[in-house]
C-alpha cells in the first residue's frame, strides 16, 4: 500500500469513528431524557459505614494490595 492508500483508510475509518460517536451520543442522549426523575428508594440502599476501625483479627490471612502477605518478603 501506498501512503495515500494509508492515509485514505485512515480518514475512512475516522469518520466511521466520528459517526459511532455520534450515534453514541445520541442515545445517551434520549436515555437521559426518558428516565425519570429519581425516586427516594436510593437514598433507603445506602449503607452508613462506621468510622470506628475495623478488628484487626479478620484480617489476618489477607494479603496487602500488591505487597503480598504481612509475613513473607516480594521476590
Amino acid at each position: 500500500m501506498s501512503v495515500q492508500d494509508d492515509l485514505a483508510a485512515v480518514k475512512r475509518r475516522l469518520q466511521d469513528l466520528e459517526h459511532t460517536v455520534e450515534e453514541l451520543e445520541r442515545r445517551v442522549g434520549t436515555e437521559q431524557t426518558s428516565r425519570s426523575a429519581p425516586t427516594g428508594s436510593r437514598a433507603q440502599s445506602m449503607v452508613t459505614i462506621p468510622d470506628a476501625p475495623y478488628d484487626s483479627q479478620k484480617w489476618t490471612d489477607t494479603d496487602d494490595e500488591g505487597l503480598g502477605a504481612r509475613d513473607r518478603h516480594a521476590p
